[in-house]
């Protein structure tokens, strides 16, 4: 036995090393990011948690130190100065993030998810202890219901362990009711935290309000049930929020997420979310259109190409409102018909497409980035798992790239701000393991997604919540853009200010934010990340090194 004389997680850590060395790792579960030094083989060891959760950063410096730190403005001053990668700003503009192990700063990287690292003597050494694999086993819908009820029941119950006030978000989707509805059966009274809009934002908006399911699961579990209604009144938060982000993250639900464990940390210092359903279970629209596509890929490619350019030129955008989601995504969907079953995942992916970025990059920008590959990392994810289904092949690159680097990401930096700590139970070890066995078939059943986990929800939530439509956690963005933050765009992306930073054309992001006013084109995210692009350029490259 092994005698604490604390009672923190930390010593547990230590204890762990002491008995099992490095081969601690695949004995936990949980979020994790840490350092420990080991006097006695004068050895440096960090890892970091299979999923991502936590974030760990480091850098070499030039006499062979290691410099690491949970955020990357801890490491800018051990730098001899700070430089902008420029492949990390094309990577930026076409994926709303940069991805692992890079980061925008030159020479700072991140440790990889499911990765740790050795460092001695002036030596550094990276291995991946952890990956995700995929061995579908044969058993019947039922037994997979019932697996799956068990498991996120028992995975809630693990993550309740709390010193401190702990509830929940809730969106009033299947994600968060669920572990709402086991929270409720394993502690009774639950205190949620529920985003809603403005009634008059919503009018440009693509995602349906969160509040009507929210309120029905409270009114039925008679919950302690709070609301934030998200205003327009942002603009002198954003430089704050973007410092906190270490890196661009042109995602606006990164400032719901701040504001909504900002107003939960009045009574609550541990909240749950139910970030990581859609990878686990595959949840999102994307993955229907691939399905979809694949059912298009027998008819001859001039065909299906022919019948993506019908499908872009005649369906149009519409009016602002709800349905230009789906037209949005439907014209994507037109697009990559044409394309192999791989780049047409990564193109849907993709904010820009074709070379389309090359026209909104400056010219020398475009020099310095002509021979990078945006999506090199994801194609060798995609190769690395090519012998799988292909449904769990897309859901293997969405748990490489896109939960780690930007659902993940931000929830961790704009938790931490508020202080207040989440909590991810859909992405325990043991759920996610059982996700990897589950038939993809059950996950993506005919064109209803994640309905493994729906039938697995059906007797324990209303139906209304179980079947509602998707709704992505966000801002209401479009209609932030066109009304109070439009003098804040006028201003960071006048064309003075574009041309005097020398990263963009001034003529093609004027044409960007003309194109999306009239309502021509929907440019909401690709100008969110424009501006996000020159804010963080404030904060970190006009500012003097942030420490603190």
């Amino acid at each position: 036995g092994f005698a604490f004389t604390t009672e923190t997680d930390t010593e547990v850590l230590l204890a762990m090393y002491v008995r099992y060395g490095e081969d601690m790792l695949p004995l936990l579960n949980g979020m994790f990011a840490f350092a420990i030094w080991d006097d006695l083989e004068k050895r440096l060891f960090l890892a970091r948690d299979r999923l991502g959760i936590k974030p760990l950063y480091y850098t070499e410096l030039a006499d062979g130190a290691l410099a690491f730190a949970s955020e990357v403005k801890s490491l800018l001053p051990a730098l001899p100065s700070v430089s902008v990668r420029p492949e990390a700003i094309a990577d930026f503009l076409t994926f709303l993030w940069v991805p692992d192990p890079t980061t925008i700063f030159q020479g700072v990287y991140k440790l990889a998810p499911g990765h740790c690292a050795t460092w001695s003597a002036g030596s550094f050494d990276v291995t991946q202890w952890w990956d995700m694999t995929f061995e579908p086993q044969e058993h019947s819908e039922d037994e997979w219901s019932v697996a799956v009820r068990a498991e996120i029941s028992r995975s809630v119950r693990r993550q309740t362990v709390s010193d401190v006030p702990l509830g929940s978000f809730l969106s009033g989707g299947i994600d968060s009711s669920a572990i709402v509805a086991d929270l409720h059966a394993t502690l009774g009274g639950v205190t949620t935290y529920t985003v809603g809009f403005d009634p008059e934002d919503m009018g440009h908006e693509i995602v349906p309000d969160d509040l009507r399911y929210s309120r029905q699961l409270a009114k039925d579990m008679a919950l302690d049930y709070h609301e934030r209604i998200l205003s327009a009144d942002v603009a002198d938060l954003l430089p704050k929020l973007i410092w906190h982000l270490d890196e661009p993250v042109a995602d606006p639900a990164a400032i719901s997420t701040y504001l909504i464990c900002s107003s939960a940390r009045d009574s609550l210092t541990v909240v749950m979310s139910g970030m990581g359903g859609d990878e686990v279970f595959a949840g999102y629209p994307r993955h229907v259109a691939m399905k979809l596509a694949r059912m298009l890929d027998p008819a001859p490619r001039r065909f299906r190409g022919a019948l993506g350019t019908v499908l872009e030129e005649r369906i149009g955008l519409g009016p602002p409102g709800r349905m230009r989601g789906p037209r949005r995504n439907l014209m994507k969907f037109g697009r990559g018909l044409g394309l192999p079953p791989d780049e047409r995942y990564l193109a849907y992916c993709s904010y820009y497409r074709g070379g389309e970025l090359d026209t909104v990059l400056s010219p020398d920008l475009r020099q310095a980035t002509a021979d990078h590959d945006s999506f090199a990392c994801h194609r060798a994810h995609l190769d690395h798992v090519r012998g799988e289904h292909w449904l769990n092949r897309l859901l293997y690159l969405d748990m490489k790239t896109f939960l780690p680097c930007l659902n993940l990401a931000y929830t961790d930096k704009m938790s931490m701000a508020a202080s207040a700590e989440v909590r991810v139970p859909l992405l325990d070890d043991q759920l996610v393991a059982l996700g990897g066995r589950i038939p993809p078939e059950l996950k993506l059943k005919r064109l209803t997604r994640k309905h493994i986990l729906k039938r697995a929800m059906a007797d324990v939530l209303p139906k209304e919540i179980v079947h509602r439509p998707k709704a992505g956690f966000g801002a209401p963005l479009r209609s932030w853009l066109v009304k109070d933050l439009a003098p804040m765009i006028d201003d960071l992306l006048s064309p003075e200010a574009v041309r005097s930073r020398g990263l963009l054309d001034p003529a093609e992001v004027a044409r960007i934010i003309k194109a999306n006013r009239e309502g021509s084109e929907d440019n909401a995210l690709r100008m969110w990340a424009l501006m996000t692009l020159e804010l963080w350029h404030h904060e970190f490259v006009d500012s003097p090194v942030p420490t603190t």
